[in-house]
């Protein structure tokens, strides 16, 4: 057992994923027929007549993400439709066919290089218009339409594939080769992610809601993650139980007893996605979600093992909806208001008896009446290991009080001690003093622990 969980703790993130942790959260855009049909998943036969947007401007939706501090965009360039933003040389129904006439992954994906963010895609499997879908020809029609993608658009970060799989127009469902897609991106993208619901490099996170689990670990089951690099052998259980249940939703995902009975571990991250709004296309008469709901999924994405992928529809003008602009710069700015300015302390880590894990004390600088965030950061490129960990507050007065209980940490946790909306606090009271010094204590793990960076809030 003891051999088993310092072999899951060597499990580590490749270069890629590495990067893609680093840029914590990027925006989505969802954007086509629907967008002028007032619908979520097109039918296929939508004509192409219907996509106009009279103003597209993809410099003013870059220009809004980069402003809320996220790094980087992912187009829709075809969805359930098969309606395509681009001018596929291999369907009619795509942007060149429209009034429009342009290219909207070009616009999209030069907008993003002068703003300085990374620019990703969006491809559709799932196609109910192509006339190939539920036939083998239909993954040599998709590789192409990738391929394109590919190759026109300059550096992708990211190439996103869900596994919707309804009939097309011909009343079938098709196989996704999806081993077939993964080797065109990593031979023409070999520094792009590739996010699908079982891997390789990023998962789902098993909901649309921005909610994530209370332990999410990137080290799961290869049960769950087919796609993903096996890098153990079987778990000590693996010959009493069978995995093949597993699913996104899964609660206990990376958990231990899961992994007991895994025949191989893989490095595999959650990203959590949702919509700043109800609807994932544009629909005049909803509105953005409210800004308390919006940072309580960053703190639940970024802030726990995660990436944040947040949508933003454009109109029918082709244009973010100012409503949704104004509310992205309030969550952008509320991020940098709550998280962009540390307190100044000293950390020094005592390191734990072989049957003790380490405890890492921090000195602040000057005593202060509250704090709201702690945030920690594993040095995941040695593997992820905290299984769970508690925070000890002590006080001038000589006081000791516990103020956080959490479970892994992995690339980022923020440990929220304050709510920012909320009228009055009661976690700390007067009597107690001003706070002198932390202690995060590593209560259960799966080998050494290193932590990377402490830091206060």
């Amino acid at each position: 057992m003891i051999d088993y969980l310092k072999e899951a703790a060597r499990v580590r993130p490749s270069r890629k994923q590495l990067d893609w942790f680093d840029l914590e959260w990027y925006a989505f855009i969802h954007f086509g027929p629907n967008t002028f049909t007032d619908r979520e998943w097109g039918q296929g036969n939508e004509p192409e007549s219907v996509f106009n947007p009279t103003h597209l401007d993809c410099d003013q939706w870059a220009e809004a993400i980069k402003a809320a501090g996220m790094k980087g965009m992912v187009l829709t360039a075809k969805h359930h439709d098969g309606f395509c933003l681009w001018p596929s040389r291999y369907t009619e129904h795509s942007v060149k066919n429209s009034p429009y006439r342009g290219d909207v992954v070009k616009e999209a994906a030069d907008a993003c290089r002068r703003a300085g963010i990374r620019f990703g895609v969006y491809l559709s499997p799932w196609d109910r218009n192509s006339e190939y879908y539920g036939t083998p020809e239909y993954n040599d029609y998709f590789c192409n339409q990738l391929t394109e993608l590919l190759t026109g658009y300059g550096d992708i970060f990211y190439v996103w594939f869900d596994n919707a799989c309804g009939e097309g127009s011909n009343g079938k469902k098709q196989v996704y080769d999806f081993p077939r897609y993964f080797e065109l991106i990593n031979k023409y993208q070999p520094n792009a992610v590739i996010f699908n619901d079982y891997g390789p490099d990023i998962r789902w996170c098993g909901n649309e809601a921005g909610a994530a689990r209370h332990a999410e670990w990137s080290v799961i089951p290869s049960e769950l993650c087919k796609y993903s690099r096996v890098q153990t052998g079987s778990g000590p259980l693996a010959d009493e139980g069978n995995l093949s249940f597993l699913y996104n939703t899964e609660k206990e995902l990376g958990s231990m007893p899961n992994i007991l009975y895994s025949k191989g571990l893989t490095y595999t991250p959650a990203e959590i996605n949702m919509s700043i709004r109800p609807g994932w296309f544009w629909h005049k008469e909803e509105e953005p979600h409210s800004l308390e709901r919006l940072f309580q999924t960053y703190l639940t994405s970024v802030g726990a093992n995660a990436c944040m992928h947040l949508n933003l529809p454009p109109t029918t003008e082709g244009l973010l909806d100012e409503r949704d602009v104004k509310r992205l710069k309030e969550l952008g700015d509320l991020v940098r208001k709550e998280l962009g300015h540390s307190i100044p302390a000293v950390i020094e880590k005592q390191a734990g008896s072989p049957l003790t894990q380490p405890v890492y004390t921090i000195d602040l600088k000057e005593p202060v009446k509250r704090l709201n965030y702690i945030v920690l950061k594993e040095e995941i490129e040695k593997g992820q290991r905290v299984e769970s960990f508690r925070i000890v507050a002590e006080f001038s007065s000589g006081n000791q009080y516990p103020i956080y209980q959490g479970t892994c940490i992995g690339h980022k946790k923020i440990c929220q001690l304050q709510d920012p909306f909320a009228l009055q606090n009661p976690l700390i009271n007067d009597s107690k003093g001003l706070i002198s010094r932390l202690r995060v204590q590593i209560t259960a793990a799966r080998d050494e622990v290193f932590l990377k960076e402490i830091q206060v809030f």
